[in-house]
């Protein structure tokens, strides 16, 4: 694996340096956040630290948010690297509760990329697109030499629409708050290191890569107070819900019994030594809701094939601020933390 060594234009504790392998994520990637590019870049949308930025442009509401998909392989079990390029701008979006609206596509294609490669990229985004209603209205490609781009590298930005009053970001979780997940964990990462190692399991484990606005639209419709809403993506529910706890400054509790995964990957990852809850997901997402309204949004969610295992899992607590409490099915308490690095690099 190759790894990097970031010269950091703030100063840093002496003797300290940042090393980022590839995909590298946890507490690298925040150190890496609090220490170069929010001191570098600050302003009231980036310190919200959330999946895109909430912009007022007179009297509308915008979100915009922009990612770089750097997937190996290109083609995995349930989707690709097209795909999950739009699926995941349009579920940033509808993290910030947005109407997914415009994206653009950057392409960085390695010489000697496969036309027929990029066909099947491209037109899986096309339609991923179309399901997703969202037109891609701008883009840019670029070719590098043999051996510097790896396929593909696909980067997106997307603009959507905020339709309601609400503030759906980490400041607004609240002590008594109820944690609903919208399904199982861990098949996409599951998915592209059944491919990457040549492993096969006895039940095909495809990715969950899928657009997430239909049910964020539905609870936002029927009146649910969503206080925050995140993808599981890179580092997994235990790094998502420890981003939120430290940036809110409160505890989250979450039992074991309530975290729904299914037998393959559970299985899948008992051989292999990795834990679930942190293993990265492109169709699932945390919403934290008033707990009177918790049963209303579970029956929403229950409505949609993407959502389908929705479950309330947790709550958030004022004790134990800035950390996750897993409570395991025998009864026991330990703290989840943030892992330093990530167990499955270069999954999206």
């Amino acid at each position: 694996m190759q790894e990097i060594n970031l010269t950091c234009p703030v100063p840093l504790p002496a003797g300290d340096c940042i090393l980022l392998a590839h995909g590298g994520g946890g507490k690298l990637m925040n150190e890496l956040i609090e220490r170069v590019f929010l001191p570098a870049f600050a302003n009231p949308a980036l310190d919200a630290r959330h999946d895109g930025a909430v912009l007022r442009i007179g009297n509308a509401r915008l979100a915009f948010t922009t990612d770089s998909y750097v997937v190996q392989p290109l083609i995995f079990p349930g989707g690709n690297i097209g795909d999950l390029a739009v699926n995941g701008t349009v579920n940033d979006l509808a993290m910030c509760g947005a109407r997914p609206l415009y994206l653009s596509a950057g392409f960085i294609l390695e010489e000697g990329l496969a036309t027929e490669t990029l066909r099947v990229v491209v037109d899986s985004m096309r339609q991923a697109a179309a399901t997703a209603g969202v037109s891609l209205v701008t883009g840019d490609t670029k070719v590098v030499d043999k051996g510097k781009g790896d396929g593909i590298f696909i980067n997106t930005a997307g603009i959507g629409v905020v339709e309601h009053a609400l503030d759906i970001c980490p400041r607004s979780v609240a002590p008594g708050d109820a944690l609903l997940v919208s399904g199982d964990l861990g098949a996409h990462g599951i998915a592209i290191l059944s491919v990457r190692e040549g492993l096969e399991f006895e039940a095909p484990i495809v990715s969950d890569t899928a657009s997430l606005w239909p049910p964020v639209e539905a609870l936002l419709a029927a009146g649910v107070e969503a206080h925050c809403l995140r993808d599981l993506t890179r580092g997994g529910l235990a790094s998502t819900l420890n981003e939120i706890a430290t940036a809110r400054g409160v505890g989250i509790r979450i039992r074991e019994a309530d975290l729904p995964v299914e037998e393959p990957v559970r299985g899948a990852c008992e051989i292999l030594g990795l834990d679930p809850l942190y293993v990265a997901n492109e169709g699932r997402f945390a919403v934290f809701v008033p707990a009177a309204q918790a049963a209303q949004a579970l029956e929403i969610l229950s409505a949609f094939p993407v959502s389908r295992r929705a479950t309330l899992a947790g709550e958030v607590t004022a004790s134990d601020p800035g950390l996750v409490v897993l409570t395991s099915r025998i009864g026991g308490n330990r703290v989840v933390d943030m892992l330093s690095g990530e167990q499955l690099p270069r999954i999206c």
